[in-house]
């Protein structure tokens, strides 16, 4: 793997910071926010001065129960290109359940949402890595994501999770030391255990990110500085291996360029920390070798490049990609049915206990996904030489995801063995999550409803699940309140109208210079 150094994610608010922060040797930025034929000039001139760039996915939902989209593949793949990156990154998560796999209406999460931890889960999410691994062209490294909820009947540890995927994909990691964290605090998890347990040969790069504490629960916000419990597992970690890079999490409540370059200084001296200990610790002058550290982990990996895309170790044959039936029959929201083959949004906002708050707004649309068959995935993985995680196995982790998801976006019962209480915070702050992406990619809502805007989104979100993207969710949201003959002054509920025809439309309509001129007064 390349040695990337220290870097921060890019993000549109701080982009001239970014650039003319001296230091920064890589950048990452959110896959689905951005279009290969339209980069951001701040991008074009960082990648002009020999910056790297990561792109990082947040939609593919590798942990779900099905096979990650044709569609959703090839986008990645492309945004890979144009960034002309080395590698590409996403999360061990499910972003969606339900539809054909489980006869149930098809929904979106808007969010990453943990894995359990069996050995089903498991055959099914090394099964989905290697159709993504023969579809992207650079290697492919995963991150561990910070949870609010535990799975119940769990059987293996993140460590021994983690170790196993690596072993048997050959996938690299990106290992997130806030989230370790955040699963110390929300869920009892030891961090040491879990970076003792890791092949951390396979490390591509370290996340690094800030938080807070309230009520008992972590909330891995990104918008605070890093605290010094993180930074202390930052040191552990680069006491047993030299991290190819660490790259430092900030997606809110931006603060200024000299605080920025202090947050940096600050990951920078906890690395360092962590080399002088392991320096000292072996005798060598330098951190311990992996291998030395792993060897009694379990089978040996190997932390070469295997073919084109750069797999630790042998990994076993690669899984034939194909095309599958990733996203069920449409569903009906409001009465109105729906196209459900739109991309998951999965990210969080700020003041919510969630993984990753960067926002993927609307990510590409996986209209080739239902292409074909399982039994055509079954057959073209077998010729490959492994045997796939079949229907039966895909089709219980299926159910239970989908039961799961319902309880948290649909309001349906939570089921058996889980913590009722952590699961209502979590439905909660799903759907304040919702609400305020919504209120950046649709920014007139908030403008036309003022102050009931927020509450009449918490009400919409209880009972209706997002069904696509941020934006689907916007035009949902707004027909549902015309449909009440909502809002009750008809003044705002017939600007509602117009802004709803205008953006539901195959184009937008000609705006009357009334309506205009309301907009403008609402923002004076």
């Amino acid at each position: 793997m390349p040695r990337l150094g220290t870097g921060i994610g890019w993000r549109p608010e701080i982009a001239d910071t970014v650039e003319a922060m001296p230091g920064i040797d890589w950048v990452e930025v959110v896959a689905e926010n951005v279009c290969p034929g339209h980069l951001p000039e701040s991008l074009l001139r960082l990648r002009e001065r020999g910056v790297t760039v990561i792109p990082h996915g947040v939609s593919l939902g590798l942990g779900g129960a099905e096979r990650p989209g044709p569609g959703r593949l090839t986008a990645l793949a492309e945004r890979v290109a144009a960034l002309g990156a080395p590698l590409v990154t996403e999360h061990i998560a499910f972003v969606r359940a339900g539809g054909a796999l489980t006869a149930s209406p098809h929904l979106e999460a808007g969010h990453l949402l943990p894995v359990p931890r069996t050995r089903d889960a498991l055959d099914v999410l090394c099964e989905n890595v290697r159709i993504a691994q023969d579809a992207l062209p650079v290697p492919l490294a995963l991150e561990n994501i910070a949870a609010l909820f535990s799975w119940p009947g769990e059987e293996l540890t993140e460590g021994q999770f983690l170790s196993e995927l690596v072993e048997r994909t050959g996938v690299r990691l990106l290992v997130d030391v806030a989230n370790l964290h955040t699963n110390h605090v929300n869920r009892g998890e030891d961090p040491v255990a879990a970076l003792a347990a890791l092949p951390l040969e396979a490390i591509a790069y370290v996340h690094v990110a800030g938080g807070f504490e309230r009520d008992g629960v972590w909330h891995d916000s990104h918008a605070h500085p890093v605290p010094r419990a993180v930074l202390d597992i930052l040191t552990d970690l680069a006491s047993r291996v030299a991290p190819p890079g660490v790259l430092l999490e900030r997606d809110d409540d931006f603060p200024g360029p000299a605080e920025l370059r202090r947050e940096l200084d600050v990951v920078r001296e906890a690395v360092a920390a962590g080399a002088a200990g392991a320096a000292r610790s072996t005798g060598t002058g330098k951190p311990g070798t992996p291998e030395a550290r792993t060897a009694g982990r379990g089978a040996a990996v190997d932390g070469g490049r295997v073919g084109g895309r750069g797999r630790v170790g042998d990994g076993g044959p690669a899984v034939a990609s194909a095309a599958t039936a990733v996203n069920g029959p449409t569903a009906a929201v409001d009465g109105t049915a729906t196209a459900v083959n739109s991309p998951a949004a999965a990210v969080n906002s700020p003041a919510t206990a969630m993984d990753s708050p960067v926002t993927a707004v609307d990510g590409p649309t996986a209209a080739a996904d239902d292409a074909a068959t399982a039994t055509e995935d079954a057959a073209a993985a077998t010729t490959a030489g492994t045997v796939p995680a079949g229907d039966g196995v895909r089709q219980r982790l299926g159910v239970a995801q989908a039961a799961v998801l319902s309880s948290l976006v649909a309001g349906t019962p939570v089921p058996e063995g889980f913590d009722r209480a952590r699961m209502g915070v979590q439905a909660r702050a799903l759907a304040a999550k919702r609400a305020g992406v919504v209120a950046k990619v649709a920014p007139e809502l908030p403008e036309i409803l003022g102050d009931g805007y927020r509450a009449a989104f918490l009400a919409y979100a209880r009972s209706l699940p997002m069904s696509g993207g941020y934006r689907r969710d916007a035009l949902d949201f707004a027909g549902h309140l015309l449909k009440l003959g909502r809002p009750d002054d008809p003044g705002t509920r017939r600007e509602l109208r117009e802004w709803w025809l205008h953006r539901a439309g195959p184009a937008p309509r000609p705006r009357g210079l009334a309506a205009r001129a309301r907009v403008l007064l609402r923002r004076s």
